[in-house]
């Protein structure tokens, strides 16, 4: 193929206005503004973020990129904590703990409307609660009991699937606001899976079943089907964005991995972008575009580490001479 100086020389065009249409690697002065420019590959990255208050793993997450929410998990030396930290894109705040301390829970909705279901404290519980932006508050009970369930939705619309029991379950429950239903079952029983999209194309993906699978699944408010495996299988993974365009990020494979996949509603691909810190068992939050994956485990331990992630991208970009 053809470079853009095979085709349009050396010589840098002068524009009034950018073109509508660049092709990669165009330049152009720009006499409107004054400004050299050009269009440009940025690739996909991993960039450090504000450090969580309170390092822990095992917690819940959802919400975007500039309005994340964490919740939950285990503190260093094995104790549970209710805590909820609001994230603005910058750093993390303290709010009003949760009713009930718990790890290994399901979450999912936004910051201003979140819902927690499941996890453990010194057992597997049912308990859900709502999150209005302040404070939480007791919401309808699981009809299964479990731990290391994966969610999706929204506050009033979301979904719980699969996790823990006395064994790993298929089960899928659907919350209207108040109550949990009874949703279709997964075809494959497993704990400890990335979840993402919504109660009527929801995402379930990766997992210990017991032993680490790949098998990813689509929710369609009904039944679950097959969708394209991970690359690498693993448990304890991050997982947010919707059905049709999700992460992957993280997890155990055995060991804990900076790994990230990308999902197109048909298969995952694996992200040019790797973690800053080999991690699992993290709150995950946001889209393909814009995610977010804080706090976890490490190899050294707890981890109060965020990291923001930016899909690779074609962006007309300002030269300078500095």
């Amino acid at each position: 193929m053809a470079t853009y100086n095979e085709i349009k020389g050396d010589t840098i065009e002068v524009r009034a206005t950018d073109p509508a249409n660049p092709v990669e690697g165009e330049v152009w002065y720009n006499s409107t503004t004054g400004t050299v420019k050009g269009y440009t590959f940025t690739a996909a990255a991993w960039a450090s973020g504000g450090a969580v208050g309170s390092a822990r793993q095992t917690l819940a997450g959802f919400g975007v990129q500039t309005a994340a929410l964490l919740a939950g998990g285990e503190e260093p030396g094995g104790a549970l904590n209710g805590k909820t930290e609001e994230y603005n894109g910058t750093s993390w705040s303290e709010q009003n703990d949760m009713s009930v301390g718990r790890r290994i829970l399901g979450g999912c909705g936004t910051q201003t409307a979140g819902l927690v279901f499941g996890g453990y404290t010194t057992g597997n519980v049912a308990d859900t609660e709502e999150y209005d932006g302040s404070s939480w508050t007791a919401g309808g009970n699981l009809g299964t009991t479990r731990r290391g369930l994966g969610g999706a939705g929204t506050q009033t619309a979301g979904l719980g699937f699969g996790g823990f029991t006395t064994a790993n379950t298929t089960a899928t429950e659907e919350y209207n606001g108040s109550a949990w239903t009874g949703g279709g079952s997964m075809s494959t029983a497993r704990q400890s899976l990335g979840g993402a999209g919504t109660q009527t194309a929801g995402l379930g993906f990766g997992g210990a079943s017991p032993s680490l699978t790949n098998a990813t699944e689509e929710y369609d408010g009904s039944a679950w089907t097959a969708g394209g495996n991970l690359n690498t299988p693993r448990q304890n993974l991050g997982g947010t964005g919707l059905q049709t365009a999700a992460l992957g990020i993280g997890g155990n494979t055995p060991g804990n991995t900076t790994e990230t996949e990308e999902y197109n509603g048909t298969s995952w691909s694996v992200s040019p972008a790797s973690l800053g810190t080999a991690r699992a068992r993290g709150g995950a939050a946001g889209t393909t575009t814009s995610g977010l994956y804080s706090a976890g485990e490490t190899d050294a331990g707890n981890s109060s580490n965020t990291e923001e992630y930016t899909e690779e991208f074609n962006s007309t970009v300002a030269f300078t001479t500095s």
